[in-house]
């Protein structure tokens, strides 16, 4: 039925035989003579045509031959042209097929009794050639229309199906991307000789931006970081990965906190100084619009002393059960942004039973079906209410006190943060 609009716009029938010979005509009359000249018009505009002398015969042939439209007698014995009709209806076909009734009656109530049943077009007798062709060509404009729909469906379904496939080879591949990606944050809790260490790692899709983690290469520094990649998704976490890399708790080689000496030794870069060094390959390296913030500190554990850099990243959180919560740091620019950006180390003094909270935005810009962020006035009293709390239970609690404020809603990114507990005797105070 392709290119059917073109037999539509001629003048003559017979231009378009071989259009017209595409489709299928099945004529049904009892009388022979009817069927003779309906017949021989269609196939003067070049129509295949097949003659059934009644309904049941008619109907038999539809059930082993594709007809394409039919032109029925009204009145005939044994079965009629509604009783046809009503039966063809009935029938599993792949297309539509079109319905012309032939009938004498032209009484409104007839007509929509034919409509009732299934018919879409009615034909006096006796049958006009004029008449019969713009019939034939309102009929074939539908069946157009209908193999359009159908062709058109069928590429939506082939794309669906190539779309189905490709969606589930990414979601196999996204679900092992994420087991590595869990795989970069150390276990969740850590017993070191002078203090804890917890972590929280939930990302808002299967991959996220947020990095957390530590190390420590000798008995009298820690280091602690998070930091969280702009945007979400495969590149977000495609750099903390290899942030991953540059923060390696098992090489000083790789690791940015650590310059080495010519003569092979190493030491510690301040935090300012690592930041810098960050940035500028970020800049210098790296050929993306991906940008950082990091929270990094240099944990002297001998005398609880805390050297450390924020760029742009949440106010890191100083607290104990005694002395209540204080959100340190002047901010400082993001890392990747520019070149030539300068970040500060500041200091602060830790002492026994502190605890250090960094985090990721995705913990103070939770938000509820309102809109409200939890906010730092939020952590702030969540921490004061869980203070003496120990560090898996606190980071525990935190979810579920984020997840309770979200309404159980799924987070709208990333959450994530190390808590760090400072026990310079070995064990809590």
């Amino acid at each position: 039925m392709a290119h059917i609009e073109d037999f539509q716009n001629t003048t003559s029938l017979s231009a378009s035989r071989a259009i017209a010979g595409q489709l299928r005509v099945l004529v049904v009359d009892d009388s022979k003579l009817q069927r003779r000249i309906v017949s021989l018009n269609l196939k003067k505009w070049g129509f295949t045509v097949i003659e059934a002398a009644s309904g049941v015969e008619a109907l038999n042939i539809c059930k082993s031959q594709d007809i394409d439209l039919v032109i029925s007698d009204w009145i005939m014995p044994e079965m009629d042209g509604l009783e046809f009709c009503c039966e063809f209806r009935k029938l599993e076909r792949d297309r539509y097929g079109y319905f012309i009734l032939l009938t004498s009656k032209n009484e409104t109530n007839d007509v929509a009794q034919g409509l009732d049943i299934g018919a879409d077009d009615f034909l006096s007798k006796p049958v006009n050639s004029a008449e019969l062709k713009a019939r034939i060509r309102a009929g074939t404009r539908v069946l157009d229309m209908e193999q359009k729909m159908i062709d058109q469906n069928e590429t939506v379904a082939s794309a669906l199906q190539e779309l189905q496939t490709v969606y589930g080879e990414l979601k196999k591949d996204l679900v092992e991307a994420s087991k590595l990606q869990h795989s970069l944050i150390p276990t969740r809790h850590h017993r070191l000789p002078k203090g804890e260490v917890s972590l929280l790692f939930q990302s808002s899709s299967h991959v996220g931006g947020d990095l957390v983690g530590f190390f420590s290469f000798s008995e009298d520094h820690l280091g602690i970081y998070s930091i969280d990649v702009s945007g979400h998704g495969i590149s977000s976490a495609l750099l903390t990965a290899r942030l991953a890399g540059y923060l390696s708790p098992h090489n000083k080689e790789q690791n940015l906190a650590f310059e080495r000496f010519e003569n092979g030794e190493f030491f510690l870069r301040e935090p300012a100084d690592m930041a810098e060094h960050l940035n500028l390959m970020m800049v210098e390296e790296m050929e993306t619009e991906l940008y950082f913030t990091l929270a990094y500190a240099d944990v002297n554990l001998r005398d609880g002393s805390v050297s450390m850099v924020q760029a742009g990243h949440p106010h890191p959180v100083l607290f104990n059960a005694k002395d209540g919560v204080k959100f340190i740091g002047d901010g400082g620019p993001p890392i990747g942004l520019m070149p030539d950006l300068e970040f500060e180390t500041f200091e602060f003094q830790m002492k026994a039973g502190d605890r250090l909270f960094l985090y990721s935005d995705g913990v103070t810009e939770c938000q509820n079906t309102k809109g409200e962020l939890l906010d730092e006035d939020g952590l702030d009293r969540f921490l004061q209410a869980n203070a003496t709390s120990d560090g898996p239970e606190l980071i525990s609690d935190l979810v579920w006190e984020l997840t309770s404020f979200a309404e159980q809603r799924p987070f709208d990114d990333d959450v994530s943060g190390i808590l760090f507990d400072f026990h310079p005797e070995g064990k809590k105070p």
